[in-house]
């Protein structure tokens, strides 16, 4: 099984946490592991234990061109001794972007497919012919999530974080916060900012608590206004709070989940919306990786 390094928490201080009477902290998942970080690390570490009790020696799995789920699977298949094959949405471009060049030195085999093909990635019979191309593989979904998936993340919390009356998550593909959610103490919230634009999210993380019958001893809320556009959409201000942020606290974020969710829990706090004495725990679920991307992407400069 892949390995963690120990996982800081950091406390936050600055005058408005002061002014509010909050306590704010960090939980540094960016620093779980050097290759494979944040949240993808919970997500892939019983998959791929999964995929070798089986017998599989190859594991194959989809994004897009600037995915952190297909860096961070390429470079824990690599970890583990196992193949990884990469269907990547949209045409191939030339040079390959940071992300996926990356993929590639990992050993990843990519596979460029349209996007009108790539919507049919969870029919049967679009599987079946991957399985005559390819031979036999481990299947992990998109985004990483399933039920292995949620299993990883319900450790993301430990013993030491019962003291949080209220834990932060971005949303992507909603495995994150249901395993989060699944592991909540008695009286802590767990709240969500979601990433993508729409309500949707909130009967996709219903139909997930659902599917994978997940208990809690707490509750939860989302928030669907802190998406700045939508899915990897971004505006200046949201650039301004992260270089703002790196300024004031040296944590580096990213723009399509923790620069989001940072920027409305700091709204949030500076709204009053978190009772005096609160302690918040926020969930730093890595990405960085594609900050580089980012940059290739626009020629805005992150921290």
């Amino acid at each position: 099984m892949l390995s963690p390094n120990t996982i800081p928490t950091e406390s936050l201080s600055h005058p408005i946490l002061t002014n509010f009477g909050l306590e704010l902290s960090v939980k540094r998942l960016d620093l779980v592991h050097s290759d494979v970080s944040g949240n993808k690390f919970f997500k892939l570490k019983h998959n791929l234990e999964q995929a070798k009790s089986e017998g599989k020696n190859k594991v194959l799995t989809f994004g897009g061109a600037f995915s952190n789920h297909i860096y961070a699977t390429s470079q824990a298949a690599k970890a583990q001794g196992l193949e990884s094959i990469g269907l990547i949405r949209g045409e191939e471009a030339q040079p390959l972007n940071h992300t996926l060049s990356s993929a590639k030195e990992a050993g990843m085999q990519l596979h460029f497919i349209d996007r009108t093909t790539y919507r049919k990635k969870t029919e049967p019979e679009f599987l079946a012919g991957l399985k005559e191309k390819f031979g036999d593989f481990y299947l992990i979904p998109e985004g990483g999530t399933n039920g292995l998936a949620i299993q990883g993340t319900s450790e993301i919390l430990g013993s030491e974080d019962q003291q949080f009356s209220f834990i932060c998550s971005s949303i992507g593909t909603g495995g994150t916060f249901s395993g989060l959610y699944a592991s909540l103490s008695e009286k802590q919230i767990l709240l969500g900012f979601s990433s993508l634009k729409g309500e949707f999210i909130l009967n996709e993380i219903s139909d997930l608590i659902g599917e994978y019958q997940l208990g809690s001893q707490g509750s939860y809320e989302i928030f669907t206004n802190y998406h700045f556009g939508g899915y990897a959409k971004y505006r200046q201000e949201l650039i301004d709070f992260i270089w703002w942020f790196y300024e004031n606290f040296g944590i580096v974020l990213d723009p399509i989940y923790t620069g989001k969710m940072t920027f409305g829990i700091w709204e949030l706090i500076c709204t009053g919306y978190f009772p005096k004495g609160s302690k918040i725990l926020m969930i730093h679920t890595g990405g960085l990786q594609g900050n580089i991307g980012f940059t290739e992407r626009t020629g805005i400069m992150l921290p």
